[in-house]
């Protein structure tokens, strides 16, 4: 494909990932407003959150695994229809059980998008050329992350659109991009003499998936880590996943082919795309709770304050994509990457409330950098060294991990933030000589820092400070551990042609041993 045809083809792929990244951006501001509106409890408020999250997480290698079997184009207009249904279900609903539902479902369609979306670029780019497109996800990735909150802010502040715009706002776009895929996606049918779907294997992987991230997102808020409901979940979830990997072994077209993980490069780039999603999304997503309380800013003036980690995130992929592009040598950039990663984490654990914007921002420079040199080139050093056969498995089993990552570190930092905000508010109050109802013992809700007297306001901002950057403390180690699982993996050539001209060279090398095998 020319350059003209590939960013034509983009074109729609982009609008889908735009889609997916507004929908879980765009409603961040807007939950208070909705479940007050709904009168739903503190718990919904979490599973409205964490619903998409694992929805989009447990059907990621399903969808990557599906690519491998049926026409790509037919299922990312597919996960597409889904998104649509399920905004438009969430937008009219009237009770939170239907918007909970409705956030599953657009939770597949995202978890679809975010598969699929990667898996067609390798199969219509080759590796060699796939980075100097890489700049383009980086753009759309900072565009939705950064306007996502402030479109949800204005939707919720305006009148005459109100909360169910937020959801309302991704169909057009939705639509948009199944109309662009119709259009310009071009991929020449891959005959396959039979389709066998691992319907059992599919069960047992998202059951044990759910079971385990359904703790992990619990776990220290609706229950205590040790209990027997933690247990339970663990339990099954282990016995799961373990039958899973029996079934796997043994069927034919299994959803996670086991033996990719003989390869290993996909088994390190598995493991680092997990620690990069403990230490990225576990650290950053507890940064806007951070600029408005600790640092009393406003909802969209936080959104606005992210915009260095999104810019250093963009220029670094964009430009070591070209570089990579131009000279075929990739694995400098992962290790640099990880360095400055890590570099960016252990600076961030030194902010409290008094440190100034141009510091944080630095700061926040620093880890866009090294996360924008990292995460992209894992998936394409991936892709760049599986059977072409294998690219919707291999792409999504890292988009899975790195998922499952950002959950975990979400859930475990966000149990250490509310009990370290809670034992330093105690210090505080009590030295303050200010009654603290003395329970220490993290709680779930975020104060209202327009009510609070100065001195409690003082006192809560410097809690929050210590806290989240304790959060990057606790993370930094997962960033070290990412860095030396780079380190040993092994930098190969990158491949000139496109995962579809490579399926087409291994289905006519197979005819030919079958030629052969018959003619003997």
């Amino acid at each position: 494909m020319t350059n003209r045809q590939i960013l034509q083809a983009m074109s729609g792929l982009m609008a889908g990932m735009f889609v997916a990244i507004l929908a879980g951006t765009v409603v961040a501001n807007a939950l208070p407003t909705i479940i007050a509106d709904l009168g739903a409890s503190q718990s919904s408020y979490t599973w409205v959150v964490t619903a998409e999250l694992l929805a989009m997480t447990a059907t990621v290698p399903l969808w990557g695994k599906l690519s491998d079997l049926f026409d790509k184009k037919l299922l990312l207009q597919l996960s597409l229809g889904m998104f649509v249904v399920g905004s438009l279900l969430a937008g009219f609903s009237h009770g939170v059980d239907l918007l909970i539902f409705s956030r599953v479902v657009q939770g597949i369609g995202a978890g679809g998008l975010t598969a699929l979306a990667q898996v067609v670029m390798a199969a219509i780019i080759p590796p060699r050329r796939l980075g100097k497109y890489a700049g383009i996800f980086g753009a759309v990735f900072a565009i939705g992350t950064v306007a996502g909150p402030l479109v949800g802010g204005v939707l919720v502040d305006t009148s005459w659109l109100g909360w169910r715009w937020c959801f309302f706002i991704g169909v057009p776009f939705a639509l948009l991009a199944i109309a662009l895929l119709q259009r310009t996606l071009r991929l020449p049918a891959v005959a396959r003499r039979e389709v066998k779907i691992d319907f059992l294997g599919a069960f047992l992987i998202v059951a044990g998936v759910c079971a385990l991230l359904i703790w992990v997102t619990l776990a220290g808020n609706e229950f205590d880590w040790a209990s027997w409901q933690t247990a339970a979940l663990t339990g099954a979830g282990v016995l799961l996943l373990v039958a899973a990997v029996f079934v796997e072994a043994r069927t034919a077209e299994p959803v996670i082919p086991l033996d990719i993980f003989r390869n290993r490069t996909v088994t390190l780039t598995t493991v680092a795309s997990l620690l990069v999603g403990v230490a990225m999304f576990g650290g950053t997503v507890f940064l806007s709770q951070y600029f408005q309380v600790s640092l009393g800013k406003s909802p969209t003036v936080a959104g606005l304050m992210s915009l260095p980690m999104i810019l250093g995130l963009l220029v670094s992929s964009t430009v070591a994509g070209q570089v990579i592009s131009k000279t075929g040598v990739w694995k400098r950039y992962l290790v640099a990457g990880a360095v400055i990663m890590t570099v960016g984490l252990g600076l961030l654990s030194t902010i409290d409330a008094d440190t100034s914007f141009t510091l944080l921002s630095v700061y926040m420079a620093v880890l866009g950098i090294g996360v924008g040199m990292l995460m992209q080139n894992l998936v394409l050093a991936a892709q760049n060294d599986v059977p072409a056969s294998e690219l919707g498995a291999a792409t999504s089993v890292l988009s899975f991990f790195r998922s499952m990552g950002g959950t975990i570190g979400t859930s475990v930092l966000g149990a250490i933030l509310a009990n370290r905000v809670a034992s330093e508010m105690t210090k505080g109050l009590d030295a303050a000589g200010i009654p603290s109802g003395g329970d220490g013992g993290g709680e779930s809700s975020v104060p209202d820092m327009s009510t609070l007297p100065e001195p409690v306001r003082q006192i809560v901002e410097h809690a929050y400070g210590v806290a989240t950057a304790d959060l990057f403390l606790v993370a930094t180690p997962c960033a070290l551990l990412a860095l030396l699982t780079v380190v040993f993996i092994k930098e190969k050539p990158l491949k000139t042609t496109s995962g579809m001209e490579r399926l087409a060279a291994e289905a006519g090398a197979a005819t030919e041993t079958d030629k052969t095998v018959v003619g003997s």
